[in-house]
């Protein structure tokens, strides 16, 4: 009866039928001067940090201005952002892949109005609600994941190590000054829902101690042969215990084969991983996706473990700084940052970079197919 109230006439099953209830299509959503040049853009223009135009075949130009914004956004800010976006743009924006909001108008006059508005908004302390740039050869916002606000396997926070980093190379996203264009990720747990095997710069959560396994329940609570097999290295194994004269059925765990990846824990709730001592940070760098100049890059591990510093993580963010400004001051134009480092050798980035070096560190990773796989766009017989 329900099909039919709907409307649904078994006589003709296809009249009026849903073939798709997700989102709409994407093009549905393009401002019209995108919608009408789409194919015809010719060439592209950084004005100021932040502040780009296309121009198409036809003569039409497309301004956009950058902004950076949080990612975990409260729907003030975002209802904010659309009103911005009603007021310059028609209401359209689009969000970028690094969490930005970019903001597209036809003219050059829209584009000054936009902007002023923008740079206008702050937050009741004086920072700016949606500060421009992150373009060209500067720091764009971080890509990260969700942090202990949204998950449950974090060894650190994401939103909060995010904050303290992007306050301290605020001036490198307003400005184009750095040698190349920096990328600085952030992934709260190995893994790594942000990217940062490939990034410039890399912040990872880093569990220590293998996951705690409450015997009393966990045989109530999973299904034990579920998370025996979540374990990529074979470390768990089906066992039992005798608590209060009552055998019961639980896990052990060796944990010299332990990566503390929390899989395990994501799949049963009784062999929880955080740990207020043994979590912390490892720092990455050196990666990149992008195949100018150089082949893509994996990043590699430079600083072993920062312990958790929460609010403001000092250790972690005067160390990201004073990478940023010796790379800075030393590279080559156009030198991305894991190409500096390879030019001038690991061991004196180290050096330059005050970061001490422990066996930890020594990239041994060597798999035949890295060296023969096709990876790279670039020729190569």
């Amino acid at each position: 009866m329900a099909f039919i109230s709907s409307g649904y006439n078994p006589d003709k099953p296809m009249a009026n039928r849903i073939t798709d209830i997700g989102p709409k299509k994407f093009d549905n959503f393009y401002p019209p001067v995108i919608a009408k040049n789409k194919g015809k853009w010719k060439s592209h223009e950084i004005l100021a940090p932040g502040v780009l135009v296309h121009t198409s075949e036809t003569g039409d130009e497309c301004y956009t201005v950058r902004v950076g914004t949080c990612r975990l956004m409260s729907i003030t800010l975002l209802r904010e952002a659309m009103a911005i976006a009603d007021k310059h743009c028609d209401g359209y924006l689009r969000f970028t892949t690094r969490n930005n909001i970019e903001f597209m108008t036809e003219s050059k006059e829209k584009c000054d109005a936009l902007k002023n508005d923008l740079m206008s908004r702050k937050h009741p302390g004086g920072s700016y609600k949606f500060p421009v740039g992150g373009t060209g050869a500067g720091i764009t916002n971080c890509i990260h994941t969700q942090g202990w606000i949204h998950c449950h396997t974090p060894a650190t926070d994401a939103s909060g190590t995010v904050k303290a980093t992007m306050d301290v190379l605020f001036d490198q996203f307003t400005e184009m000054k750095l040698p190349a264009k920096l990328r600085v990720s952030m992934a709260c747990c190995l893994n790594m829902c942000g990217a940062v095997h490939c990034s410039d710069i890399a912040i990872l959560g880093y569990h220590r101690k293998p996951p705690i396994i409450d015997h009393e329940y966990i045989d109530k609570m999973c299904e034990i042969p579920l998370a025996v097999a979540a374990c990529p290295t074979a470390a768990i194994k089906p066992a039992k215990i005798e608590i209060g004269g009552k055998k019961l059925n639980t896990v052990s765990i060796k944990e010299e084969r332990c990566m503390f990846c929390g899989n395990c824990y994501t799949m049963c709730p009784s062999m929880p991983l955080a740990d207020d001592v043994g979590d912390g940070i490892v720092l990455m760098a050196g990666g990149k996706i992008s195949n100018r100049i150089s082949a893509p890059k994996f990043s590699k591990v430079v600083v072993a473990f920062i312990p958790n510093e929460q609010p403001r993580w000092p250790t972690l963010t005067s160390t990201i700084k004073r990478m940023v400004d010796v790379y800075s001051g030393d590279a080559n134009k156009y030198e991305r940052f894991g190409d500096w480092a390879e030019r001038i050798g690991w061991e004196k980035f180290f050096e330059k970079c005050e970061l001490e070096f422990t066996h930890h560190l020594i990239d041994d990773f060597r798999d035949p197919a890295y060296y023969t796989w096709r990876q790279t766009t670039q020729f190569k017989f």
